[in-house]
Formats: C-alpha cells, structure tokens, sequence
C-alpha cells in the first residue's frame, strides 16, 4: 500500500478533473445555485444538503431513484434523510393521502386518524403505551427530555459524542470535534449547564458520569446516525439499561432514524432491550413532512395529562399547530401497518446489507487496509480510518485524509451514486433496495479506490 501522504496527493491531483466533469455535467444545477444564493443562505436549504463545487438540485423522485435539474438519474442511497423506508413515493402511501386530502389538510380539531394511529403505534413498538406526536425529530427531543427532567426531579441530560438529536438547545452539543461546547452560535455556554456528553460504547463513562450527577435521562442513538452508522458493540446498551436503573435516570432511545428500519419496532426489537421512552421521526410520517413522535410507559407520559394535572405548571407541556394532522397520521398508519405485516422486508434487507457491508471490509483488507465499514441492518457507515471506529470521536481522530471522502462523494455523483455527506459516508437506504443497487454501490466504491491507489 502506497504511504498516506502519497495517496493524499493522487487524491488533490484527481480533484480537479472531477470538479470539472461534475459542471460539464450539471450546467443547469449551477445555476440555480448562483440564483438561489441571492435568496437563500448558502444557497441551500440545509447546509447538509451542500456539496462542493455546488449542490445537486432534484425535480422529481421514484422508487429508488432521483433525477435532477439536468436530467440526470441517480441511484438514491439517502432516501429523503432516511425517510422513505420504501423507496420515494409508495403507491399504497399516496393513495391513501390522495383519499384524504378530498377531506382536508388540517383540521385544528381532534381526528379518528391519530387515534386509530396511535394503537397501531402501541402495538408494534415495544413498551410505547402512550405516545404523543410532533411536528418534528427535533421537537420529539425537546419534548421527551422536558418530560424527563419533570418525571425524575432532576435537571441533568446525558447525551452521546456525535448523537444528533436535532437543533434543540440542551442537546446541540457535542455533535461534531470537538466535541464540547454549542454547536451553533447563538446558543450560550450556560444553557449547556446541565448537559453531559459522553463517547459512544463506553460503558465505564457511562456509570462514572451516572454516579457523579443526578442525571434525569440518558439519550442514545441505538445506532449512531449523523456520528457514522456506529453500531453497538457487546452488550453496550444492554448495560446501558441496567445502569440507568440502578442510578435511577430514565433511558431514552432516540429512533428517529432507528425506529421501523431495523425492526417494524425499531431498535428495542432489533436489540432486545427496552428504553423508558423513545423518540420517533422521519419513517413515522409516511414520506410526508412534520413528522415526529415520544412515548413511553403510561407512568412517565401520564405527567403530560392535562386531565390528570389540570394546573398547567405541574405537567408536562406539548403541543402545535399541526401535530396529529390528518396527512400525516393517514400516510404514516399506512406505512407501519404495510411495514409491520411485510416482516420479510426487513428479513432481506437487513441480510443483503449486512453482506454488502462484509464484503466492503474485505475490499477495504484487499486495498491496504484504508477504510472500514460499520452499521446494522440497513444502516451503512464507510470510513477512511487507521481504525474501524467505535464511536464518533474515532470516526474522526483516526482519519487519514482530509479530502478523501469529499473526493469519493463527487466520484460516486458522477457514476450515478448519490447520498449525503461528502464529509462522512453513510448510507439509509430504503428496504427496496435491490442488489444490483447494492453491487452498484459496491463497483463505484472498488473503482474508486482503483483510481486513487493504482492508477
């Protein structure tokens, strides 16, 4: 294997040429890009949609594929940020909307739908009981925390180096190196007061930080999403959950991006262990915007019971404008129900990645030893790293590179492969994947490290 440094000047030498077929390919996305930053910061939406030299801008979706602004087609390996479960718009789901948007969009009033939504919800997700639904992931964690703190009586929140729990305040921290401090300006250090942030799969730091505080709620990610596709190892959240409970704290599994991808019943049932309270989003919306969901056992969700606890300032507060909306409670019954009876889905998905992910390792073996693959089911995390990472703090201490995964991100555009980030490879593909798509992915991957190793 040719030295690092060596593969690092290939990789500049390389650039170039790439950038330049990326805008012989794409004219038409550079300039809605050079429109769009008149009017738009950045020019984006959300920076995590930006790419160099220039964003991607799509016009139309089907199944597993997206077409932009050029006409160009990709093989869509990002799936609306993990959304579509079962490729961009399932007939059976927009079906369904269609029916009822004859009805209405938004009531403002209590529906049947959620009702009918919320039992099938309490039927497939393990110890979900009683749930409650949001506009977003996002606000699913604010809620979900300040039900926590309100249960235990205490004020301190552990959250896990590089676990994304959306923009919320107390728990935008310690998502990025290094790993300490706001993520944002804008957010003053004192808010973070009682945030705690430990790595990932590290059982000791866990019960020394639940020994020392009184912690409310411990927060993970039963797989890393944004910190890499990171996979438990050992019995890590097995002992998560025992430690919580000797020290009290309630344990909290973030499945907004977990939740019905490995398991109709998310992580709890892929894992065989059980959270206090989980946190839903993305899949639980059926494909459609403002989705998101909390809940746990009766005890704890009681306390936002406004029947139960009339005076507002001894309960829990939830609300907004569009949380239960017919749209969403439609389109999401339909999928998890489709979901929750195709059970086979999963049985095949989880075992074509699990492949894909075992023969990226051995690419990565043939090739020197300069990436690494990690994940469950399908969830699919590829690092260039010394080490295969165990946490998020690895995934970028053990870098080897600062260009490479920018330089594999604009090749795989150019070959029809397309996900976010071109900072960190990670992959939620939908269970309709086929294998060609997967061997696809595959061939882009070998060809590149082909170019940057031998050519």
């Amino acid at each position: 294997m040719l030295e690092y440094s060596a593969i690092e000047s290939r990789i500049s030498s390389l650039l170039p040429q790439l950038e330049h077929e990326f805008t012989v390919k794409t004219p038409r996305s550079r300039e809605v890009f050079e429109k769009s930053r008149r009017v738009l910061p950045g020019g984006v939406t959300y920076a995590i949609r930006y790419f160099k030299p220039y964003p991607l801008y799509i016009e139309r979706a089907g199944g597993t594929r997206v077409w932009d602004v050029d006409g160009n087609e990709y093989v869509d390996y990002w799936m609306g940020h993990g959304t579509h479960i079962l490729g961009h718009s399932p007939k059976i789901v927009t079906d369904s909307v269609r029916e009822i948007l004859s009805s209405g969009t938004h009531f403002g009033y209590e529906n049947p739908y959620a009702v009918e939504y919320a039992e099938l919800l309490a039927r497939v997700v393990p110890g979900l009981e009683k749930i409650r639904f949001t506009n977003s992931g996002t606000e699913a964690n604010m809620y979900t925390l300040r039900l926590a703190r309100s249960f235990t009586k205490r004020k301190y929140v552990v959250k896990i180096e590089g676990g994304w729990h959306g923009g919320y305040d107390v728990l935008h921290t310690s998502v990025t190196p290094p790993f300490t401090g706001p993520e944002s300006t804008g957010l003053p250090e004192e808010y973070l007061r009682y945030t705690l942030s430990i790595p990932y799969n590290d059982v000791e730091a866990a019960e020394e930080v639940l020994k020392r505080y009184p912690v409310a709620a411990v927060f993970v990610e039963p797989v890393l999403g944004a910190g890499g596709c990171v996979e438990p190892t050992g019995n890590y959240l097995r002992e998560l959950r025992e430690l919580t409970y000797r020290y009290g704290s309630l344990l909290v599994f973030d499945e907004v991006i977990t939740g019905f991808r490995l398991a109709p019943g998310g992580g709890q049932e892929y894992f065989n262990v059980r959270a206090d309270l989980v946190v839903l989003g993305k899949i639980i919306g059926g494909g459609f915007a403002g989705a998101g969901a909390f809940g746990g056992s009766s005890d704890v969700m009681e306390l936002i019971d406004h029947l139960k606890y009339p005076d507002p300032r001894l309960r829990a507060f939830h609300g907004g404008t569009f949380v239960g909306n017919p749209v969403n409670m439609i389109a999401g019954y339909t999928l998890v129900k489709y979901l929750a009876e195709n059970r086979s889905l999963y049985e095949t998905a989880n075992s074509l990645w699990s492949e894909f992910r075992r023969s990226i390792d051995k690419v990565c073996e043939e090739y020197g030893r300069i990436c690494w693959s990690t994940g469950a089911g399908s969830m699919v995390g590829i690092h260039f790293t010394r080490l295969k990472p165990r946490n998020a703090r690895e995934v970028y201490e053990h870098r080897w590179s600062k260009t490479v995964e920018h330089a594999y991100h604009l090749y795989s555009r150019l070959n029809g492969v397309l996900y976010i980030s071109e900072k960190l490879v990670h992959l939620l593909p939908s269970l309709l994947h086929s294998r060609s798509e997967v061997e696809l992915f595959k061939a882009t991957f070998e060809s590149f490290l082909t170019r940057i190793l031998k050519s």
